[in-house]
C-alpha cells in the first residue's frame, strides 16, 4: 500500500491544478429576470447563497406565488375600503356581497362564513396542485408560472407581444409582486 502511494504520488505532480468550481448558482441567480435597478440583486437573507439551480427556480416559483397573492390582495383591499363590492348574491339564500361590510376589509374578512373560507383555501389549493402539475415542472427545465390552465388571462395578456416586450412584463410583475408583499 505503501509503496502504492509512493509510485503515485509523482504522477500527481504533473497534474495541472484544477480549474476553480464554476459559480453556476450565482450566474444562475443574476441571470434570472426580476433582477433590476436601483436595486439589482435583492437577497438581504441569502437564500441564493450555495443554492442548487432547483432551488433557485423553487424560489423564483413561490415569489411569483406570493406576489401574485399579495397584488390580489391588495387590489381587494383598497377596493373593500373604498366601498365597492361585486353586484351579485354572495350566498344562494340571496345575501349580497356588500352583507359583508365595506370600509373595513378586515372585518368584512372576518364576517364571511367558514364555508366560506374554507371554499377560497381550497380553489387556492386547486390552483397550486395544477400548477404543480406542469410538465415540464419548473424544478426541471419548465418555465415558471406559465400554466395555461391557471393563468389563463395571463397568458393571453402577453400572447401577441414580443419577447422584450414579454421579458418587461414579467419582470413588472416580479417587481410589483416584491412591492404588494
Amino acid at each position: 500500500f505503501v509503496l502504492a502511494l509512493a509510485l503515485a504520488a509523482p504522477a500527481v505532480a504533473f497534474v495541472g491544478p484544477a480549474p476553480a468550481a464554476t459559480p453556476t448558482a450565482v450566474k444562475a441567480v443574476t441571470d434570472m429576470e426580476g433582477i433590476t435597478m436601483p436595486i439589482g440583486l435583492f437577497d438581504p437573507l441569502g437564500f441564493s447563497n450555495g443554492a442548487s439551480t432547483e432551488a433557485l427556480q423553487w424560489y423564483r416559483e413561490a415569489e411569483i406565488k406570493h406576489g401574485r397573492v399579495a397584488m390580489a390582495a391588495f387590489v381587494g383591499f383598497l377596493i373593500n375600503y373604498q366601498g365597492i363590492t361585486f353586484p351579485f348574491d354572495l350566498t344562494m339564500g340571496g345575501d349580497k356581497f356588500a352583507s359583508l361590510g365595506t370600509g373595513n376589509p378586515l372585518l368584512a374578512w372576518d364576517n364571511v362564513s367558514d364555508k366560506g373560507k374554507w371554499s377560497i383555501l381550497g380553489f387556492i389549493g386547486l390552483l397550486e396542485v395544477l400548477g404543480e402539475a406542469e410538465k415540464p415542472h419548473y424544478m426541471r427545465g419548465g418555465k415558471s408560472g406559465t400554466h395555461d390552465l391557471v393563468w389563463y388571462f395571463g397568458s393571453k395578456y402577453i400572447s401577441g407581444k414580443s419577447e422584450e416586450a414579454r421579458l418587461r412584463s414579467r419582470t413588472a410583475e416580479i417587481n410589483n409582486g416584491r412591492l404588494a408583499m
